[in-house]
């Protein structure tokens, strides 16, 4: 008789699986092979909670068992999924896109139907930014929602620091998959430790701190579920745009028409009868004949004075006459007239610089008066500056 496996084990395993492959390039066979076994155990816990009834639509967050909160994580990790498997064609991506899109929309639409999310959250993430012509606008959209995100990240972070949750991961980054793998009811993980232990079963704080960081955590996935949804359909809109591929049947005929179309638009497939210069630009059709560029206004000017440029001397040639040279600096005040009278610099000394030089003519009787006046004049400045020594009479700065 088979043993049927928990349901807290097989999302377990597919948390696990998905975390993996999180950490890996998504062209790689392993991590398509983690995918594909994450997928398959994701169904099969959505049909496990579909059939036990853990959720309705009448009950409200509080009739929710903190046991089953983390079962609202389902939808999310199955858009997760999708999203992530490797798809070659377009109408595989596509396929993949609409399924991931549709189980992002059921959590996103969970989370507003259990208030969980508060209404300012909600406005906040509800708007797609890429849809805001305005930069600046956009620009603010976006910083606003990082640093909300960022702020639930923090929490989360030091929720789990604080009461000792531990993340069965051993060698990486955790990642969101695995705080949600450490959310779930104790399962016997080898190697790791979830939650708690075997008691927290009967201890209600524990119970508390369980409900309240799988809430966070809800509100975080919730804003990373809105900008995956503005991600998806921007996608959407680029792959629904793009050119039909072409056919299997039609791969021989596919050159000759890449061909005709190359030889269309291109000047190097043109008759030998068409000239390339001096004839008409453009046919009756619009199509180009020739190579021209297109100039702005006035550029024949331009071009003409240039061409007349090329052929000079390859030295400076003067730009001004003689005539107009001393004209400027005559202007400018450089060049002395008058015949040589005196300028204004040139002031009548000072007293006491008329003594100095009077008292320099030695061997006259002038000289020597002039010379006993400067040596009294000097011997009383002597006597008054020992009488009143510099600052004496500044009685401001005293203090």
């Amino acid at each position: 008789m088979d043993v049927v496996e928990s349901l807290p084990a097989l999302f377990h395993r597919a948390l696990s699986n998905l975390s993996k492959a999180s950490n890996l390039s998504t062209i790689q066979d392993e991590t398509q092979e983690l995918i594909n076994l994450a997928h398959k155990d994701c169904r099969n816990t959505r049909a496990r909670v579909a059939d036990l009834a853990l959720f309705s639509p009448n009950e409200t967050l509080d009739d929710i068992s903190t046991q089953d909160l983390v079962y609202l994580f389902v939808p999310y990790v199955l858009a997760e999924i999708e999203s992530r498997a490797r798809a070659t064609e377009r109408d595989d991506r596509l396929a993949r896109l609409r399924e991931a899109e549709q189980e992002f929309s059921i959590f996103v639409s969970d989370m507003e139907l259990y208030e969980i999310v508060s209404n300012s959250e909600r406005e906040l993430h509800g708007k797609n930014a890429s849809v805001i012509t305005d930069p600046a606008r956009r620009r603010e959209m976006k910083i606003k929602q990082y640093k909300a995100e960022k702020e639930i990240r923090t929490r989360i972070e030091a929720v789990t620091e604080r009461h000792r949750i531990s993340v069965p991961l051993p060698d990486a980054t955790p990642t969101d998959f695995d705080l949600i793998a450490a959310l779930l009811p104790s399962i016997p993980v080898p190697g790791s430790s979830t939650f708690g232990t075997e008691q927290e079963q009967d201890n209600e704080d524990e119970d508390e701190e369980r409900r309240a960081t799988t809430l966070l955590l809800l509100r975080l996935t919730y804003a990373q579920a809105q900008a995956q949804l503005a991600s998806i359909a921007q996608e959407l809109e680029l792959l629904r745009s793009a050119p039909p591929e072409a056919p299997s049947g039609a791969s021989d005929r596919a050159p000759s028409s890449s061909e005709a179309e190359r030889a269309l638009w291109t000047l190097d497939a043109l008759g030998a009868g068409v000239s390339r210069r001096g004839g008409p630009l453009l046919d009756s059709g619009g199509k180009p004949l020739q190579p021209f560029t297109i100039l702005p206004s006035g550029a024949e000017g331009d071009r003409a004075r240039l061409r007349e440029q090329v052929f000079q001397a390859d030295y400076r040639l003067p730009t001004m006459s003689i005539d107009e040279y001393l004209e400027i600096e005559q202007q400018r005040g450089n060049i002395i007239t008058g015949e040589g009278k005196p300028t204004p610099h040139s002031a009548k000394p000072t007293s006491s610089e008329q003594l100095t030089m009077d008292a320099e003519q030695d061997g006259t009787i002038f000289g020597d008066a002039k010379s006993e006046e400067k040596r009294r004049k000097d011997e009383e400045w002597a006597r008054f500056t020992d009488a009143n020594p510099r600052g004496a009479g500044n009685t401001m700065n005293r203090g």
